[in-house]
């Protein structure tokens, strides 16, 4: 095998996406990926800013020909109370639109654009070692008949998601500083959906903020459901195959009957415990991306954005590096993807301590403040112009005790 320049562990959109801009800029990609794709994963719904860097990778034209559900935003709710949030009415100049996916079709599309455009993806490959210098990396790596085989590269990506292949290697996870989640999943027919139910996500609250569930409508008339709560309360949930889980889709006032006889489409799937966070995101001839870094919960659908941004944005600095060029890994790259992640991380905490709830459902929401926290969940969360971007540590919780006065 000849030696690539940069070697991608993970074929996921943050792999796809490092590996597509690097190939364009001349660089020899090899994607290593442990599973055969297609696969099922979780994280269907993408947010606007997510359109950005697909284009910046050369991978938003392969999507855009794709029979995607079209997802214009967002609708929260709790009990009789509503809020919406409409893309095209946010503060921060950009997408105004996005699409709600079937992972194991939008990541199979984007690997194998990257694989049209050059990459070499080599499936059911398992990195099993790794040893990082200044100039020279080596990979040690088993196929799927347990034949090990060992390559050299200038460079490494880290893009294998909640594989978490170096963290785990170099002993760099450590916990994250939210409270201890899971989530229990599946799809379902959604034969009863009404148009007015297409194109946004539903956030559904209950248990006083302690636990929520999201619909997510699929272009085919199925949907994405799913609730997260605490572990005790998940592991409930999925006893006997997910019925009690079942039951409560089927049940909950909140759906008005919209799945009451709706079919699931496979067993319901959980994850425990899934909010990790990192010691470092970067190292000696290597960085880590999307999932590979922290993880912290679904409720705003981050988890995409996040994963796409760091891998379009390591990959300039890779390239960067590679030409010969002064990196300062840690305030070109670190510093500021965990801007984007803390940002996100104030509205995770903000929406468990009721502080989003207040905002959100105040009898008369300033519109403006509206338009700004709009932005935010559309992932426009570098926008350091937004105030709800600049001063996310404060600004939620001063704004709700304000509307509670």
């Amino acid at each position: 095998m000849i030696n690539p320049d940069i070697v991608v562990i993970g074929a996921g959109p943050a792999g796809a996406a490092a590996a597509a801009y690097l190939n364009n800029r001349g660089y020899s990609v090899l994607v290593l990926e442990k599973e055969r794709f297609p696969r099922f994963v979780i994280g269907e719904s993408l947010l606007p800013n997510c359109m950005n860097f697909l284009e910046e990778a050369g991978l938003l034209e392969a999507i855009k020909k794709c029979d995607f559900q079209l997802k214009t935003g967002a609708s929260f709710h709790k009990g009789d109370k509503q809020c919406d949030f409409f893309f095209e009415e946010q503060y921060t100049e950009g997408y105004t639109y996005t699409w709600q996916v079937q992972r194991q079709d939008f990541d199979q599309v984007l690997i194998k654009e990257a694989e049209q455009q050059g990459v070499k993806v080599r499936f059911e490959t398992e990195v099993i070692d790794v040893n990082t210098s200044k100039d020279i990396q080596t990979i040690w790596f088993k196929d799927k008949s347990g034949k090990t085989e060992k390559i050299e590269c200038k460079f490494i990506i880290d893009a294998s998601g909640y594989g978490r292949v170096l963290p785990r290697l170099f002993n760099l996870n450590k916990p994250s500083e939210l409270e201890a989640r899971g989530s229990i999943f599946t799809h379902v027919e959604d034969n009863k959906r009404e148009v007015e139910d297409s194109n946004n996500i539903f956030i559904h609250a209950f248990d006083n903020n302690e636990s929520w569930f999201w619909v997510i409508p699929f272009s085919n008339k199925t949907a994405s459901i799913g609730i997260v709560s605490t572990n005790i309360r998940i592991e409930s949930f999925a006893e006997n195959q997910g019925k009690k889980f079942n039951e409560f889709i089927q049940t909950f006032p909140d759906l008005k009957h919209r799945f009451s006889t709706s079919k699931m489409l496979f067993e319901p799937k959980n994850i425990l415990g899934f909010s990790i966070g990192i010691k470092k995101m970067h190292g000696e001839g290597f960085v880590l991306c999307g999932n590979s870094t922290e993880f912290l919960d679904p409720v705003f659908s981050s988890g995409v954005t996040l994963a796409v941004g760091s891998a379009v944005i390591a990959a300039k600095l890779v390239d960067k590096q590679l030409s010969n060029e002064k990196v300062d890994w840690r305030e070109d790259y670190e510093n500021i993807m965990k801007k984007g992640i803390d940002v996100f991380k104030s509205y995770v905490l903000a929406w468990y301590d009721g502080s989003l709830e207040t905002i959100f459902f105040a009898k008369n929401i300033d519109q403006n403040w509206k338009k700004q926290i709009c932005s935010v969940l559309a992932g426009y969360v570098w926008d350091e112009t937004n105030p709800f971007v600049k001063k996310h540590k404060t600004i939620l919780t001063t704004l709700a005790k304000v509307i509670s006065m």
